[in-house]
């Protein structure tokens, strides 16, 4: 079966137009930020907070994946890339900013039977070793295998803890962001994912028909990401040249501060005072 590719464009969070990165004109100062849609909903709140305490500044947030958000950061073409990962060995070229930890569940829609999950299975099923819910003592049905495309933190981290290869997974359908996940995942029962905890959480609160499957024994929530003792969880960074400007260092201390932390757990992220 040929697989479905869907990837989601960058999508623009903060309202307005890019039309340039840092710009300062007579009316205000221009902050763009691309990146990391795990993070980026986040980041919109804190911009429109910023804004509403500093009205001579503009914060632009745009998604396209953690790749993206370091590739526009060293173009400059970004003020600020949004990471949802710790950072590689290569790339200390960057200033990297921490405001906030996250974890990555394994989801299925609530009419799925299937409550918990181990990663030889999860490995199974992305390689469809196994096919049907039912050989995991599910429905008799087959199993819809949706992964992240290529530049996704949330895929790298994946498959670092698995220990797949990317051309292992045999995807029905391919993915950008994580409510493009989530909504896939409501859409069709039989399918399976992985998003961000945060995010999963955010939207069974919002009433969707979403289960965070333990992983490994261990409940895939924001509480054991706090404890330090989920398996598969994250930094949530900001990165930023080395010369910032004064501007995008006071927003970056912004996202960093208690008065920021609020609009973290909003969104069911941890703050860095946990």
């Amino acid at each position: 079966m040929v697989s479905r590719i869907v990837v989601m464009s960058g999508l623009l969070v903060s309202i307005g137009l890019w039309t340039g990165c840092g710009r300062t004109d007579s009316e205000s100062t221009r902050i763009v930020v691309t990146g990391s849609s795990t993070v980026a909903p986040m980041l919109g709140d804190m911009a429109r907070h910023y804004e509403s305490l500093h009205r001579g500044v503009r914060v632009d947030v745009q998604t396209g994946g953690s790749s993206r958000g370091i590739a526009d950061t060293r173009r400059g073409l970004a003020d600020i890339g949004m990471v949802s990962r710790a950072p590689y060995e290569d790339e200390d070229d960057l200033l990297w900013h921490q405001n906030a930890r996250d974890g990555i569940a394994m989801i299925v829609h609530t009419d799925n039977p299937i409550r918990e999950i181990d990663t030889d299975t999860v490995r199974a099923i992305f390689r469809k070793e196994i096919r049907r819910w039912s050989e995991l003592d599910g429905q008799d049905k087959p199993i819809t295998v949706i992964s992240k495309a290529d530049g996704r933190s949330t895929l790298e981290l994946f498959l670092a803890y698995t220990g797949l290869e990317s051309a292992e997974i045999r995807a029905d359908t391919v993915i950008g962001d994580n409510e493009h996940g989530i909504t896939a995942v409501i859409g069709d029962p039989n399918a399976i994912t992985y998003v961000s905890i945060g995010t999963a959480e955010y939207s069974v609160n919002e009433g969707r028909p979403l289960r965070l499957l333990p992983l490994d024994g261990i409940s895939a929530t924001t509480s054991r990401v706090r404890a330090g003792d989920y398996p598969l969880s994250r930094p949530l960074h900001l990165v930023t040249r080395p010369d910032p400007s004064e501007e995008v260092l006071r927003f970056i201390e912004f996202t960093q501060s208690a008065e920021a932390a609020s609009i973290v757990e909003a969104h069911y992220f941890i703050p860095l005072s946990d």
